[in-house]
């Protein structure tokens, strides 16, 4: 195998002691898509397939140190964010992106688990559509944290394409609003300046479904690394977790993982 102009991709996200999502899902996905990964951890969490216990943010300080460390020597060709927890460490985030110049840029805005726990503080909502929105290339929020960001009632897809639009105006060049929570087909609705374009899946029943948001943005991060147009990087990373959850291991007693191991094409 030849190492010749590897691409980087960087997560920056909490760890997830289950191994379902977080770092742990989004270094599993990097390296299936043939990208290399590095991380930044801000915060670690104990969770299994069943809910999160505890989340432990990591100080702003420590997360600004692995950035640098990261940024001056392991520069990436694409990076997204995840879980970040806390106001402080969004505007550290959002700091030193501005400043490294670093993306393009895949913003996952966690903030609700499937579980249906809160992993993002009430006050740092504010801070992060207003500091570190603007920075994305594209945001990828699911319906629960598309109506956080945007105080609408989003639950169908003409919800999900006024949402896209409110979070446009935010400031990111693209917004993808994922409808895994709604009833019928999965539908995705990608909203950008260059116009819009819906995916429609056959649903897949199944509970093993922890980590799908991670992974798909992760997905998009490793192809955007790649090269690849956003268009072709968000349709494979759709079909990826598509057979992921498909192909899902059956681990866990509540929500399980899915199979980072699929095939990409």
């Amino acid at each position: 195998m030849s190492f010749d102009n590897l691409p980087i991709a960087l997560t920056i996200a909490g760890s997830d002691s289950g191994g379902s999502a977080g770092i742990q899902a989004d270094l599993k996905t990097f390296h299936t898509f043939r990208v290399y990964g590095t991380s930044v951890v801000t915060a670690v969490t104990a969770q299994n397939t069943r809910g999160v216990e505890a989340v432990h943010p990591i100080p702003v300080e420590t997360v600004r140190d692995q950035i640098d460390a990261v940024a001056t020597d392991l520069r990436p060709s694409a990076l997204k964010t995840g879980m970040l927890a806390s106001a402080d460490l969004v505007s550290a985030v959002a700091d030193k992106l501005g400043r490294y110049r670093l993306r393009p840029y895949v913003m996952d805005p966690v903030m609700v688990a499937t579980s249906g726990d809160h992993l993002l503080d009430k006050g740092a909502v504010n801070v992060l559509k207003n500091d570190l929105l603007p920075l994305a290339d594209i945001v990828t929020p699911n319906l629960h944290e598309a109506a956080l960001l945007t105080d609408l009632a989003v639950v169908s897809v003409d919800d999900m394409r006024a949402a896209a639009e409110r979070i446009l105006g935010y400031g990111a060049k693209a917004v993808l609003v994922k409808g895994g929570h709604l009833q019928g087909d999965a539908v995705d609705v990608l909203a950008s300046p260059a116009g819009e374009r819906i995916w429609r899946r056959p649903r897949i029943e199944s509970r093993h479904i922890h980590g799908t948001g991670c992974t798909l943005a992760a997905a998009i991060t490793a192809g955007l690394a790649r090269g690849d147009e956003l268009e072709v990087a968000v349709d494979r990373a759709g079909l990826f977790v598509a057979r992921a959850i498909a192909e899902a291991p059956g681990l866990g007693q509540g929500h399980g993982p899915i199979n980072h191991f699929v095939d990409v094409d």
